[in-house]
């Protein structure tokens, strides 16, 4: 059985510069409220070219039970 990942951003740590929206190959990711960036989880598929370019280092790639 195949292992799914997603990108995990923290919000309370996240400065919504806005990177990673530039980096996600779907285009998954959108700034809410102007404050904090947002994974469309049900789409992302894990691939951590979020978090590798995040300069706040605040998206971690988690198997889908650590998301739960």
């Amino acid at each position: 059985m195949k292992i799914r990942k997603k990108a995990i951003i923290d919000k309370n740590y996240c400065v919504a510069c806005g990177t990673c929206i530039k980096e996600c190959p779907l285009n998954l990711i959108s700034i809410e409220q102007g404050v904090f960036a947002k994974v469309n989880l049900e789409k992302c598929v894990g691939c951590g070219k979020c978090a590798k370019a995040c300069p706040a280092s605040v998206i971690e790639i988690k198997s889908m039970e650590e998301c739960i």
